[in-house]
């Protein structure tokens, strides 16, 4: 693995402010790394100084695994879930939106 991305994913990781989170395919995109299952990876392997509870999947749930530890977590920091899912468009990063905003329209 390229000690530079994973470095990347780790500050990205780092970054997610309390109270907020981002997906795996934002960490990606905002890190440059291929892939979101990269993220996924180092966060299993290399993630246990990280506040890996700000990190989601793409609809706003957790890995099943994970789901009561992260989502009581997610709750101290003041991120409600309804029925296990956080609401993303009121609780994600704002540094993700602005990469978004950013971006121009696309054809389709």
């Amino acid at each position: 693995m390229d000690e530079e991305i994973h470095e990347r994913i780790r500050d990205m990781i780092k970054a997610i402010p309390r109270g907020r989170v981002a997906t795996y395919g934002d960490i990606a995109d905002l890190a440059k790394a291929p892939s979101p299952r990269l993220v996924g990876r180092i966060l299993n392997e290399d993630g246990r100084d990280l506040p890996w509870q700000r990190v989601l999947k793409a609809d706003g749930t957790c890995a099943p695994h994970l789901r009561e530890t992260q989502l009581q977590l997610l709750h101290e920091e003041g991120v409600p879930n309804l029925d296990g899912k956080v609401n993303l468009r009121d609780h994600r990063w704002e540094d993700v939106r602005k990469d978004e905003a950013a971006e121009p329209p696309g054809l389709w």
